[in-house]
């Protein structure tokens, strides 16, 4: 295969993508997914944007949660690859961190401005029992 993936500065999109999720307030961070965008979490399967932030409020409003970014790659074809790190605990246990890596692969319909076609997240292993 000729087309491999380069490593590459992670974009802005992408930073404000993770705050968004941080934060759960999805203005900017969120303007890359459309009614058409597909998520993949584990099993889960979300599909549109509104369905995708009712998604990340229900699992992420418990917690206090950072996402950082560790690795960013560029492939063809509009593929994005993302590895990094979740440090996150209960609120009501906010002494009690745990830290699981996460990868995320982005599709892209377009690049300028960027939209995403299908997200792919893949989180873990984490202590569940120490978060849920």
């Amino acid at each position: 295969m000729t087309d491999n993936a380069q490593a590459t500065a992670v974009p802005g999109w992408v930073l404000k993508f993770m705050d968004a999720i941080d934060t759960l307030e999805f203005s900017e961070g969120f303007a890359p997914l459309t009614e058409d965008t597909d998520m993949f979490f584990g099993t889960a399967h979300i599909h549109g944007v509104e369905a995708i932030k009712e998604f990340f409020v229900k699992i992420d409003a418990p917690l206090n949660i950072t996402h950082e970014v560790l690795e960013f790659w560029t492939a063809g074809d509009g593929v994005r690859l993302l590895r990094g790190e979740a440090t996150m605990a209960r609120k009501s246990e906010p002494d009690k961190a745990v830290r699981a890596p996460f990868m995320h692969i982005f599709y892209l319909d377009q690049e300028e401005p960027v939209r995403i076609r299908t997200l792919r997240i893949t989180a873990g292993p984490l202590q569940t029992d120490a978060v849920m």
